[in-house]
């Protein structure tokens, strides 16, 4: 027996409502139709559902029974059509994301907390990894998208600019040069540094401002993440040379940023496969992604 899911939906209206009138005016359709509906349930079904009584239509014992099942399964119906839609508002499912470490822990982890928040539904994982191993992992779809530096030297995978943010100096607590209002290679000649380690692109374009300026860097320490850097600034190390939008993250107890000078830009993307069509989680994701970074002033418009 195949029962029609409309002629279902217009007897649980029926008998909610208590008539077919009220039914039809829940469902959006005339009286007639619902009253052809309910006959031909009462055909499929074999036995009476309603009986007339001043007007009003009473439910058969028969169709009391029948009634508990229907609203369990109409309710199934229901709450599948919601998952359906919140699928593809990209409200619910799972997003796996790759991320530069100190991105994670630094401007990434507000973002990707309000983007939970505002869909309490969706499961997210967040893997901090090296840029080559990251790039390999989302031109091969293991995860849906993530975040690295511009520009991407992989074909399989697609990059849109994010956020552009530049290098500064952070500085220990009351320190000399704090009173300049940009720092450069020279201002550096007798100070200890500490910067990330070698292999960078990042530490490359410092090394070569050095060079220009004829001055070698004195440097006292190198560390390999954002995070560590600034901690050893907070303990008088030394000055560190940094990513700006990451470094934010990590200033307490009267340390200062002032800007390096040449001008040294980090660009940052968001990061999917080439040859595949972004999820709407995916989307949704990655325009929640710009907005945070526009308020926060970094956007790479």
């Amino acid at each position: 027996m195949k029962l029609n899911l409309r002629a279902l939906d217009a007897f649980r209206h029926t008998l909610q409502g208590g008539s077919a009138t009220a039914a039809a005016r829940e469902l959006g359709i005339s009286q007639p139709a619902v009253s052809r509906l309910l006959a031909r349930l009462e055909r499929d079904v074999g036995f009476e559902l309603f009986w007339r009584e001043k007007g009003r239509l009473v439910a058969t014992p028969e169709a009391r029974i029948l009634a508990d099942e229907v609203d369990l399964a109409l309710g199934r119906l229901d709450r599948i059509a919601t998952l359906a839609r919140n699928i593809g508002d990209g409200a619910v499912g799972e997003l796996r994301i790759v991320a530069p470490p100190s991105l994670v822990e630094g401007p990434l982890a507000p973002i990707v907390a309000s983007f939970l928040s505002q869909n309490p539904q969706l499961r997210l994982s967040i893997s901090p990894r090296d840029v080559e191993t990251a790039n390999q992992l989302i031109a091969t779809r293991a995860v849906d998208c993530g975040f690295g530096r511009l520009p991407v030297d992989h074909p399989g995978v697609r990059a849109e600019r994010l956020t552009i943010n530049e290098t500064v100096c952070v500085l220990p607590p009351r320190h000399r040069l704090a009173k300049l209002e940009t720092i450069g290679a020279t201002d550096l000649r007798d100070e200890n540094l500490i910067l990330l380690g070698q292999g960078r692109r990042s530490r490359a374009a410092i090394d070569a401002a050095f060079d220009r300026a004829g001055v070698a860097p004195r440097v006292r320490l190198e560390t390999q993440t954002i995070g560590s850097a600034c901690a050893f600034v907070a303990n008088g190390v030394g000055i560190a040379i940094l990513n700006e939008l990451m470094a934010r993250t990590y200033l307490r107890g009267g340390m200062q940023l002032r800007p390096f000078r040449p001008r040294l830009q980090h660009i940052y993307g968001f990061l999917t496969a080439a040859d595949a069509p972004q999820a709407k989680v995916t989307q949704a994701f990655l325009a929640h992604c710009a907005a945070s970074f526009r308020k926060l002033g970094n956007a790479a418009e």
